[in-house]
């Protein structure tokens, strides 16, 4: 089977779709299933759109807020439209825009109105005028609302559609195994008009988590996935998923109903508007953010939250040990899945994924090491009470301001490199706005909202970022070079998110692997140097005598067995077709 044959784009007809929905719904409800739950779901869905491939290597990701870019007396939307269609055109063809959605805190994911676009944003048109030229990538976010939403203030006059969507505790259910991401309390206490009731907030007392016990609650939500879809929604990306269902005396963390939950949603999905995509989003240890790949049937896409620490510590120390060792690791996908690959997102770099991949003396190191070059540390409660990090807050190009022995003047060769790196992985590769542009620490953001993730959600105005990337400044050298690699990647089919990658160990201070596109015969080898010395890797165990790098235009004439690198150079080396 070649990397281009996506079977899982094969359109389920109206029966098969029933009684998927069906066998899904009795494995969430058990005994509470009733054939009126597929009935309610069946109503909702109708084929709205023809079918299409899934991806190929010409799929870039951009990550941005609705507002990370203004002008003044323009709408957002408008203003990011604009500069993605004046200088992301050629190499972004999908754009990953973070809640847009009217929100109370949590600079979006305290969803006050799942339906509706921030008024201070714009509007549905303005999404509309952006999926026409750029994929669209929705948050359905799916495990809280904003206490302001409507739903929540119907339970508080205990009326409906709300009365039953939210978690009281039960008074000897067992809690102290649940795992918290956050440092808040679990519950929050509110006034209703049944008296002072408990309710559970995973993520702050602003985020009510939703009831998906009540199926209510779950046909309410494919409403709103519906919705997306309507309104041009390419992937769908289910924040903070593995939540979602809780269980008496466990973790409350993916459990089988959260998973069927996941496949359910996908085959809503593929049967509306085939082609869209599933992607899920669990900042969890590595196994555990690949088991919702399920058996082929659960989400079409994963995060690779491992490979932003995992690379930061490689070129931190100038080893790629432990990154060898991930990266041998990462499990065959069959055709119809893949991952999403980044290094910087809206959140910190997290230090979960990092859990039994890296020694907890070099995760101290690093977290140091960040500390050193303007980071901070958010923490997480543990289940005995107590707090240990949660994820590094620094700007991906500030963390590559030195190694592990200080500040140098390799950071723009060091930061190419693990963008470089990153878009080389199978995968479809996403740039973050302010890692794209080379953003410092926003220190004033953090001042002025105390809050460490605000560290890197810089919100720019049009006219300084338009003038810095048009001048001879970190921000004009590190977006044009990344974009000139994105537009030679977009055009290598060896770099096609469905074909393998093969891990080459060729040396302490390398990374290599290669990728290779059954259908069409193309073979590359990435190598990447990640120390601040000049390396020599042997073609031979590489299998390359001659070959050509796309990124220098140099060729190998074969005449040596020799490989040689500069500091934090990165070479794609294409063989020739088989």
């Amino acid at each position: 089977m070649g990397c281009d044959d996506q079977p899982g784009n094969r359109i389920p007809d109206l029966a098969t779709f029933s009684s998927q929905i069906a066998r899904r719904l009795q494995v969430i409800y058990k005994a509470d299933f009733t054939e009126g739950m597929v009935n309610r779901i069946l109503g909702m869905t109708t084929r709205q759109f023809e079918a299409r491939s899934l991806w190929d290597e010409k799929d870039v990701v951009l990550i941005t807020y609705g507002n990370s870019l203004h002008k003044p007396g323009e709408k957002p939307l408008r203003t990011l439209h604009r500069f993605m269609h004046n200088w992301l055109a050629e190499i972004i063809n999908c754009v990953h825009i973070l809640p847009l959605f009217p929100s109370t805190s949590d600079d979006g994911f305290a969803v006050s109105d799942c339906r509706a676009v921030n008024p201070a944003f714009g509007d549905w048109e303005d999404i509309a005028v952006i999926s026409k030229e750029f994929d669209l990538m929705a948050d359905l976010v799916i495990n809280h609302v904003s206490v302001s939403h409507q739903w929540f203030s119907n339970y508080l006059a205990d009326r409906n559609p709300g009365r039953n969507f939210f978690i009281e505790p039960e008074p000897d259910f067992d809690y102290s195994q649940f795992i918290r991401p956050r440092s808040t309390p679990l519950f929050t206490r509110f006034e209703t008009v049944r008296g002072i009731r408990e309710v559970w907030t995973t993520f702050s007392a602003d985020q009510v988590d939703l009831n998906f016990s009540n199926p209510d609650v779950l046909i309410e939500m494919i409403g709103v996935l519906l919705l997306y879809l309507s309104k041009g929604a390419r992937i769908v990306r289910l924040d903070a998923i593995a939540f979602l269902w809780k269980t008496r005396d466990t973790s409350c963390l993916h459990r089988p109903e959260t998973h069927e939950i996941v496949k359910l949603l996908r085959d809503i999905v593929s049967f509306v508007s085939p082609g869209t995509l599933i992607l899920t989003e669990t900042n969890v240890p590595n196994r555990e953010n690949w088991s919702y790949f399920g058996n082929g049937d659960e989400a079409h896409m994963v995060y690779q939250f491992a490979l932003p620490p995992l690379l930061l510590h490689a070129l931190h120390t100038g080893n790629s040990k432990y990154l060898n060792e991930w990266a041998l690791e990462i499990p065959a996908t069959p055709a119809n899945q893949t991952f999403l690959n980044y290094t910087a997102s809206h959140d910190g770099i997290g230090i979960r994924p990092l859990e039994g991949l890296l020694p907890e003396k070099e995760i101290t190191q690093l977290i140091d090491g960040m500390m050193n070059f303007g980071g901070r540390v958010s923490n997480k409660v543990n289940r005995d009470g107590s707090l240990s990090p949660y994820e590094i807050n620094i700007t991906y190009p500030d963390a590559m301001k030195g190694d592990k022995n200080g500040a140098d003047d390799f950071q723009e060769a060091r930061f190419i490199c693990s963008q470089t790196i990153m878009m080389s992985l199978q995968g479809i590769p996403a740039f973050y706005i302010n890692s794209l542009v080379g953003t410092a620490n926003d220190d004033e953001g953090v001042a002025a909202t105390g809050k460490a993730r605000s560290i890197n959600r810089r919100q720019w105005l049009e006219d300084e970022l338009l003038q810095r990337l048009s001048s001879d400044t970190i921000h004009h050298r590190l977006f044009h070079e990344i974009t000139r690699l994105i537009g030679i990647r977009r055009q290598c089919p060896a770099f096609h998110p469905g074909c393998p990658q093969k891990i080459l160990i060729a040396g302490d201070c390398l990374f290599a692997f290669e990728r290779f596109n059954a259908s069409t015969g193309d073979r590359i080898v990435c190598i990447s140097n990640i120390s601040n010395q000049t390396a020599e890797a042997d073609a031979g165990p590489l299998q390359m005598q001659k070959g050509y790098d796309l990124i220098s235009g140099e060729t190998m004439s074969g005449k040596s067995d020799r490989i040689l690198l500069k500091a934090y150079q990165t070479k794609w080396i294409v063989t020739g077709k088989a």
